[in-house]
Order: structure tokens, then sequence, then C-alpha cells
């Protein structure tokens, strides 16, 4: 009889903190202030990001195929760093060129003054980049004075990566082998 009664009491002590806990999130998320358009010269409000666009049926059956294991070869298109409130901000375009999904794509960027590193920043791919799918690194890295050189490394979850500085992606390139050099 005693188990019963511990047991509904139990049953009952989580139902109530579960919807006291649900009831919270969602009182907090109702309280958010909306953003508004600031006026004409005003300071522009922090935005959050986008939600990522949906994704097709395809990528997704693509993106769940076994991972690439060993060198992965990609295609990048990088853009130059542009410093932006202290900070230096560029965006890298990546396109994968194997016949696998690459997992855990991580690119790293590093800055120089006079050959001694005074700069660093790292950005991880949160999802499978099924074979020929392109995505946006957004790098952002910390100004520092004197910078004269910079340098982009890239791996993955199961190895090296091999990229392949490109002017506009290729349609045609074959997944899986090495791309051709123009």
């Amino acid at each position: 009889m005693k188990r019963a009664a511990f047991t509904v009491a139990a049953v009952v002590c989580c139902l109530g903190l579960s919807t006291a806990a649900f009831a919270q999130s969602s009182k907090s998320a109702a309280s958010t202030p909306k953003t508004t358009t600031p006026a004409k010269g005003a300071a522009a409000a922090p935005t959050t990001p986008p939600p990522p666009a949906p994704v097709s049926e395809e990528v997704m059956k693509a993106r769940m195929r076994p991972p690439v294991k060993g060198t992965a070869f990609i295609e990048i298109i990088p853009s130059p760093p542009k410093p932006v409130k202290g900070e230096l901000v560029s965006v890298v375009k990546v396109k994968n060129v194997s016949t696998n999904p690459i997992v855990g794509l991580k690119v790293d960027q590093y800055f120089y003054a006079s050959q001694k590193e005074v700069s660093a920043c790292t950005y991880r791919v949160r999802f499978p980049l099924a074979p020929n799918e392109i995505t946006e690194v957004p790098l952002s890295c910390p100004s520092a004075p004197g910078i004269n050189g910079s340098n982009m490394m890239f791996t993955h979850a199961n190895g090296a990566v091999k990229p392949t500085p490109v002017k506009k992606f290729t349609d045609d390139a074959k997944p899986g082998a090495a791309p051709t050099k123009k």
C-alpha cells in the first residue's frame, strides 16, 4: 500500500513540476520584446539570425549516407576579411565535391603580424554537408594592429580536408574525384 501511495505521489509531483516549467518557458517567450525598426539616425538593434531554410528531401537523404573517411575534397570561394566593430569578418562559401557527406567540418582562420599569430577564430558546420551541397561559413575574429597575413585550415571529424579555391563553383565536377586545376 505504501509503495502505491509513493508512486502516485511521485507521478503527481513530476506532473506538477513539468507543467510549471512549461508554463514558465512560454511566459518568458511571450514576454520577450518584439524588434522594431530603429528611427532614422538611431543605432541599429542587434538582430538574431534567421532560422535555416528548410532542406529538401534529396539533401536529407544524401546527408544520411555514410560519411567521408580520410581526405574530403571541397571547393571554396573565400571573401576578403572586412573590419566591423573591432572584428575581422569574412564569409567563405564551401561546396562538398566528395561522393559522401562531410561530417564535423571545421574552419579555422589565423591572422599574423610579422610572422606571429595575433588573432584566430573557428567555425563548425553543425550538419553533415551533403555531396554537391553549398554552405556559407561566417568567420569573425578579433582585430589586432599590424595584421599582414592570414591562413585558413579545414578539418573534419574523420580526417583531413583538401580545399581548392575557385572563382565560381563547377556544376560538372564528379563527386569524389580530386578537383582539376584550371
